[in-house]
């Protein structure tokens, strides 16, 4: 039985078209775009605010079908975000409405040529042409199943800030604030949110109990062995998602230093910081080779979560898909190379480095580490390297290699 679409929804075309403008023209990440819309709507309902997001996400996951199938339909080389939004309609299960423009469209005709795109799986899955030729060269019999699973909706996945919470307590505050959650039993401290809820607006939130952050992404620092009193050294912080994770495990004792290219992703990092009651971050613009230098031989561990495709958070950026290319997946690659073989002089001789990407790709994760090995000759041992998977554990795809300067014989 099809869906009624709900009363609200032609108030939400417009702000749904402009929003698609700013992701496919203007060229701003999909979470950002929705971000900036729902902030000048902060009169809408949960209903009307899930509807909304759920719209856009939909429109670029199925990007390519939902354009194939309307180009067909309506017989035109471009497709208006008005003819999208109608397949989007029909393709996500909804009855059109008997009136304007809606009672006109031949519902049976367009779900034909939907079944007929959909038997093509670049254009079912919505992905562009080069990357569906590297993902079958590089996963091979599991590149359906991989894409299946990455084009699903992501789950709402907070990480429980042990600073301030445990995971009980932090349950129990929720639920007191009417939401929901349920323990993710291989990553500690770690839960989803049953029902789609606007978490920032929450006392909770505000108290700096949790941070929403992927159970694949928390499972790079709890590979990381870290202790209280350890110097640990966040080669690429961004805006300190993993940073703030480090210092809940060190219990805000020891030291971190997290590095960035960008002074404003670290202006953001001491903001959520503050509010997580973590006071052990030292932050660093990393604008030379001198800050490397300066650092050498001090860190006991080394966080190096490099920068990549971003092909493995395709269930909460699908807009990444569109907007990398091969050449900046081969200029990524060797940054990714760069950065194995200079930061790496910032670990103790005993200290331990973890490498980790948010990528599916084995040219990204195993290969580059395969290459580092080789390249220094063999200074260095893996100890240990981990693939947590979009298919197995319904979450983001991670590489994470844990590796230790080889002992001298």
């Amino acid at each position: 039985m099809k869906k009624q679409l709900p009363s609200f929804f032609k108030e939400l075309l417009q702000h749904i078209a402009s929003t698609l403008d700013n992701i496919f023209i203007v060229g701003k990440p999909a979470d950002k775009a929705i971000e900036q819309t729902m902030r000048l709507n902060k009169n809408w309902a949960g209903d009307k605010r899930n509807f909304f997001a759920n719209s856009i996400y939909d429109c670029v996951r199925y990007r390519r079908l939902l354009e194939e199938t309307a180009a067909t339909y309506f017989n035109g080389n471009e497709t208006s975000y008005q003819e999208l939004i109608i397949i989007l309609f029909i393709y996500t299960g909804y009855e059109m409405p008997s009136a304007g423009i809606y009672k006109t469209i031949d519902v049976p005709a367009v779900e034909k040529i939907i079944n007929k795109l959909s038997a093509v799986r670049k254009i079912r899955e919505s992905i562009p042409d080069w990357l569906d030729a590297i993902g079958e060269k590089e996963i091979g019999s599991d590149w359906d199943e991989l894409l299946k699973a990455l084009n699903k909706k992501a789950p709402i996945t907070l990480r429980t800030n042990f600073l301030k919470a445990t995971p009980e307590v932090l349950k129990q505050e929720l639920q007191n604030e009417r939401i929901n959650t349920e323990p993710i039993e291989w990553c500690e401290g770690a839960m989803t949110v049953v029902k789609f809820a606007n978490l920032f607006r929450t006392n909770t939130f505000t108290n700096g109990l949790f941070e929403v952050q992927d159970a694949a992404s928390q499972m790079v620092v709890n590979n990381m062995d870290v202790k209280p009193g350890m110097r640990v050294i966040d080669a690429c912080a961004g805006t300190g998602g993993k940073t703030m994770h480090l210092a809940s495990l060190m219990q805000n004792k020891g030291k971190i230093i997290a590095l960035d290219t960008k002074e404003w992703r670290l202006n953001e990092l001491k903001k959520r910081a503050r509010r997580a009651g973590a006071h052990i971050i030292e932050t660093k613009v990393l604008d030379t080779s001198k800050t490397i230098k300066r650092l050498a031989a001090s860190a006991d561990r080394l966080l190096l979560d490099v920068p990549c495709s971003g092909f493995g958070v395709l269930k909460r950026n699908p807009d990444t898909k569109w907007k990398m290319t091969p050449e900046k997946l081969e200029e990524i690659k060797k940054e990714q190379r760069h950065i194995l073989l200079s930061y790496s002089q910032m670990l103790k001789q005993t200290g331990l480095m973890i490498y980790a990407t948010c990528s599916f790709l084995p040219s990204e994760g195993e290969e580059q580490v395969k290459w580092f090995l080789t390249e220094t000759k063999n200074e260095w041992e893996l100890l240990k390297e981990t693939r947590v998977s979009a298919v197995k554990n319904n979450c983001d795809c991670f590489y994470i290699a844990v590796l230790q300067r080889a002992t001298k014989k």
